[in-house]
């Protein structure tokens, strides 16, 4: 990141389903939208119906929690849950479809609007929900380069708001940072996401810093 230099890469401009790296946008433009992190959400019914109509991961929020626009941030990304991710996306723009607008916006900004287009903050499949592993490496630097997507994305564990279910909070963890805490990496991961779809199998986006004091 300090160069721009690509030092590596197979397949870096094909194009791909992002699945549920996709939340990385999600996260970034929530972060450039937000008026507070205290601020609540109510999770409603279309939030839960869309969760299981789309076999999505999730949080675990019940219609009519109340959680803060913090905790759906952390909750987007630790759990990669759908739930928190939809109601981020309502809180901030009122709609799924609106707030990614925001997102396709950001990807011009990006100037990347040649190679990646979403349809859904969440990662799930469709034809037109692409972009290439080079637009993740660029979303996720355009994320970390933003103080607040970094706090969340560098986050092992957190503990939400209480719920009905879960009157202390749900407790939720970061599985890339925490599998990877005894492994050598030849540096320090500082923030990562994962994603899964049928379609695009297993990928995952993560920044580290070397231990020659380099980012990547």
């Amino acid at each position: 990141l300090d160069t721009g230099e690509v030092i590596a890469g197979e397949s870096a401009r094909t194009r791909i389903n992002p699945a549920s790296m996709t939340k990385i946008l999600t996260l970034l433009v929530a972060a450039e939208h937000i008026k507070s992190l205290d601020d609540e959400y109510e999770i409603n019914e279309g939030i839960t119906k869309y969760v299981l109509e789309n076999d999505c991961m999730n949080v675990g929020l019940q219609v009519g929690d109340k959680q803060t626009v913090r905790d759906l941030m952390y909750g987007t990304i630790l759990t990669s849950g759908a739930d928190a991710a939809i109601g981020l996306a309502e809180y901030v723009a009122g709609s799924q479809d609106a707030v990614v607008e925001l997102m396709n916006q950001k990807l011009e900004e990006l100037g990347l609007s040649d190679s990646a287009h979403f349809t859904n903050c969440v990662g799930i499949f469709n034809e037109d929900h692409y972009c290439t592993p080079l637009d993740i490496a660029i979303i996720l630097k355009a994320a970390e380069e933003n103080a607040l997507c970094h706090e969340i994305l560098q986050a092992r564990t957190y503990t939400t708001s209480p719920t009905k279910a879960a009157p202390k909070g749900i407790n939720i963890s970061n599985l890339f940072l925490r599998r990877i805490e005894d492994k050598d990496t030849h540096g320090e991961v500082l923030g990562a996401k994962t994603g899964y779809v049928h379609q695009a199998g297993s990928c995952g986006a993560s920044y580290e810093i070397s231990n020659s004091g380099k980012h990547y």
